[in-house]
């Protein structure tokens, strides 16, 4: 307990000129200030999720990747940020449809690979799943071809 209190301290040393002896809660705080800019540039804080491919290098861990050729590819950003993944997305322009690369750390291989089950899996599911609009349309048809027999019906009754 004593060693976690102690790692916390931090010591600070101002030097004033003879006109300025006293420590005002200016001084103070343009002191600690200047500490927390310094401390910044030393220890800068790492980025998570999305994030471009120099941040991830910048990390120092190997890097792997994963082709994906979905064009959704905002489906797999949720399924990445779900799983805590650090990953960078590149785009192959290349190649028509284009194709998306998957960089991510290469110790985060085995949750990658279960955030792209479940990513594949919903875009499997989401292919099954018949389309609104075209059960719609269908449906539309449907009550044209039942309300020309109707008409039909009702002309043939008024010709007996």
């Amino acid at each position: 307990m004593q060693d976690e209190i102690n790692s916390q301290i931090v010591a600070l040393s101002i030097r004033t000129g003879k006109e300025t002896a006293r420590i005002t809660t200016r001084v103070l705080q343009a002191v600690i200030r200047k500490y927390l800019q310094d401390h910044k540039q030393r220890n800068p804080t790492l980025t998570h999720g999305k994030q471009t491919v120099g941040q991830l290098m910048e990390q120092n861990s190997q890097l792997t990747n994963i082709e994906v050729t979905d064009q959704n590819i905002k489906s797999f950003e949720r399924v990445a940020k779900k799983y805590n993944i650090d990953f960078a997305l590149k785009k192959d322009k290349s190649i028509d449809p284009p194709r998306y690369l998957v960089f991510f750390k290469a110790r985060d291989a085995e949750v990658m690979d279960a955030a792209f089950n479940e990513y594949s899996s919903k875009v499997n599911a989401h292919a099954k799943r018949p389309s609104i609009r075209k059960l719609l349309s269908q449906n539309i048809e449907k009550a044209k071809h039942m309300q020309r027999e109707k008409v039909k019906q009702k002309d043939r009754g008024q010709e007996r």
